[in-house]
């Protein structure tokens, strides 16, 4: 078993029974309804957000401020056209001593998505279906799924006043990180994500 950040990591990449609210670094991902692009364009490579881009942005960081006994890291994070990447730190704090899962609607990103391998230029290695995760331990609190359930409700409450159409997808994908190398790669990824638009699996869908 492996170290990152001097504390031993589960090797696997799916983790059924993972604590979501333990003391680990998180990727995250979440798309809109049907891929619509709200949250503004892509323009020589800068993403240009719109109002509900930049209400996203705003409700990402209020998500750490109103949650200091979380000891939350907010690391690299980017908001593009129609979904919303972010590393989310969750530091040892008095909730995350015991063992359960939040029953949240999420997926976690295929074991073969190859993020010790993924390139500096926002390229992942690896393909393949992404497999739900449903819990068996009842709803948690003060953990990843409740972050982002939070997140998702106050952008949704604010961008509807701009667009009444808005809506999240209903599940968010996310992947534990394991080591200092993934840590990098996905940095990375998510740094170049809007200059490698273009070539972006979600890039041309539903375009509003």
């Amino acid at each position: 078993m492996k170290k990152y950040k001097n504390k031993y990591r589960i090797p696997s990449a799916r983790h059924p029974d993972w604590d979501y609210g333990a003391n680990a670094d998180y990727f995250v991902t979440i798309c809109t309804h049907n891929h619509q692009h709200f949250f503004g364009k892509i323009s020589n490579g800068i993403m240009i957000l719109s109002n509900i881009g930049e209400i996203v942005r705003f409700e990402w960081v209020k998500s750490f401020e109103m949650r200091p006994d979380m000891n939350l890291t907010m690391f690299e994070y980017v908001v593009m056209p129609n979904h919303f990447h972010a590393i989310i730190g969750i530091g040892k704090n008095k909730y995350n001593d015991g063992m359960g899962r939040d029953a949240m609607p999420c997926v976690s990103i295929p074991a073969n998505m190859d993020f010790d391998n993924v390139k500096g230029d926002g390229n992942v290695n690896g393909k393949g279906d992404a497999m739900p995760c449903v819990s068996t331990f009842g709803p948690q609190s003060k953990n990843l799924a409740s972050i982002i359930r939070g997140f998702k409700t106050g952008v949704t409450q604010n961008a509807q006043q701009k667009n009444a159409n808005f809506k999240w997808q209903g599940r968010f994908y996310d992947h534990i990180i394991k080591n200092e190398k993934s840590f990098q790669n996905i940095s990375n990824y998510i740094i170049n994500n809007p200059r490698k638009w273009a070539d972006d699996k979600f890039h041309g869908i539903n375009n509003i």
